[in-house]
């Protein structure tokens, strides 16, 4: 079940006595939590039948006391065990609550990073108590397609450049990008549509000098762009951080090495291949990337990746060497070495 599916049916009045909230994807559990915390109870009902425990600090038996106590002047109480991953043995000490919970009990469990084992008793009483929601990452390609539905539940539209840029420059934080198009969105006043100059001025990525752009730089073997970008990224710091280009640079380039084991040169059907639902600017860089480079090119790319990531965090380097100079040298190796065919 779907987090909108789940708030939906809190907003229709349909609760179950248990939701067990696990997984890697914390922005999902959070935005459950969040809804159930402040929106099933109303502020007067919240005041005597809403308890909120946090997994380090609780007592099992506190936990459990709070979910057997029947609601005050209310259909319904709401009981929140946040970052129950923290609670030691918590399967064991809950089991006999999920077996016999009380109705009028709303149990809200947020379990970060880790799941039940379905084999155990626990997981299969549970199941059959409440809700299991299980939360996953989301793969690079599914993140153009998640902001462009979450800004449009907002109300508003994004230029699909300026979605690559967010998705490219912040990564698979959920909760940063939610956050980032929020402050967007503040600021537009009458007008509904995010172009790459509103992400410039109100997330503070350049339009110009981004991950994109270098992408773009690099696909072209524009060498002297290329180290235009890295030398503002040099002269800002926070604008990319190495350790947040290289991953990006390394799905881009693994990207391209699909192209030549994709069996086609149908630019729709790589797209399908690459996990996207058709052709668009990115897999249009990335299949021409794959034709500047050829796959001897882009396999010395993704090695000189994983080389410089290594050199990033003080391996097979003498020390003092910066960032801004170590991104220099792997370009420069990368340019040359898809012309010439070696490093």
């Amino acid at each position: 079940m779907a987090v909108e599916k789940i708030i939906q049916q809190f907003k229709q009045g349909q609760f179950k006595p248990i939701y067990w909230l696990e997984g890697e994807e914390p922005f999902f559990i959070d935005q459950v939590i969040d809804y159930a915390e402040k929106h099933i109870l109303s502020e007067s009902e919240a005041a005597f039948n809403l308890s909120v425990f946090y997994g380090r600090d609780a007592n099992w038996a506190d936990v459990v006391n709070a979910c057997r106590r029947y609601p005050v002047f209310a259909e319904r109480q709401v009981v929140v065990l946040k970052e129950a991953q923290g609670l030691k043995d918590i399967e064991e000490k809950l089991e006999s609550y999920v077996e016999n919970p009380l109705k009028s009990t709303v149990f809200v469990v947020g379990y970060k990073d880790k799941k039940v084992d379905g084999r155990k008793k626990f997981a299969k009483i549970l199941a059959k108590a409440g809700e299991v929601f299980t939360t996953k990452k989301l793969y690079d390609n599914q993140l153009p397609d998640w902001v462009t539905k979450m800004v449009q539940s907002r109300g508003f539209t994004i230029d699909p450049k300026a979605t690559l840029t967010l998705v490219e420059n912040i990564g698979n934080d959920l909760g940063r990008l939610y956050n980032e198009v929020g402050k967007v969105t503040i600021n537009l006043e009458h007008r509904k549509h995010i172009t790459p100059d509103d992400i410039e001025e109100y997330v503070g990525i350049s339009k110009e000098y981004n991950a994109l752009e270098l992408q773009s730089a690099l696909t072209q073997r524009n060498l002297t762009r290329c180290l235009q970008i890295i030398q503002f990224f040099e002269s800002n710091p926070k604008a990319l951080p190495i350790q947040m280009l290289l991953p990006s640079l390394y799905t881009f380039f693994s990207k391209a090495y699909l192209v030549f084991g994709s069996g086609t040169n149908n630019e729709f059907e790589i797209s399908k291949q690459l996990g996207y639902g058709g052709p668009n600017p990115y897999v249009k860089e990335i299949i021409q990337c794959a034709k500047n480079y050829r796959q001897k090119g882009v396999e010395q790319a993704i090695m000189l990746l994983h080389e410089y990531n290594l050199k990033s965090i003080g391996m097979y380097t003498s020390g003092g060497t910066t960032d801004g100079a170590l991104l220099k040298e792997m370009i420069v190796k990368m340019v040359y070495a898809s012309q010439s065919g070696s490093i």
